[in-house]
């Protein structure tokens, strides 16, 4: 099952570490299976407040997802971001591709009434 990485981070000044960071995030992503799904997109705000922009990464599985983050590899160009970008950075598993908002609402109905 699919895992994502997300990242929403907030504008920053411009800086050549983020040049850096981006000529080399790729690299660290492809052992690991990673793709881009979405970069560095604006969002469109429909509820609550979004300053900045949105990263999704997709993996094939929420351990390779890890592996990447945790990687030498990563964690060697991470800094080139994190000194110039504030943000929050979420690994989240995916759901199956037959998933059924409606089996899950099920679920939390019986619970709600024990």
């Amino acid at each position: 099952m699919s895992a994502f990485a997300l990242a929403h981070l907030r504008p920053g000044r411009p800086h050549a570490d983020i040049a850096r960071y981006l000529d080399r995030i790729q690299a660290t992503m492809d052992p690991f299976g990673g793709r881009f799904r979405v970069h560095n997109a604006q969002v469109e705000v429909r509820e609550g407040n979004w300053p900045g922009f949105v990263v999704v990464i997709e993996f094939p599985d929420l351990d390779r997802a890890r592996a990447w983050y945790d990687s030498p590899a990563y964690q060697d160009i991470l800094p080139l971001r994190t000194r110039r970008l504030d943000g929050d950075v979420i690994l989240v598993p995916g759901v199956p591709a037959d998933y059924d908002a409606s089996a899950t609402a099920a679920t939390r109905r019986a619970a709600a009434g024990a």
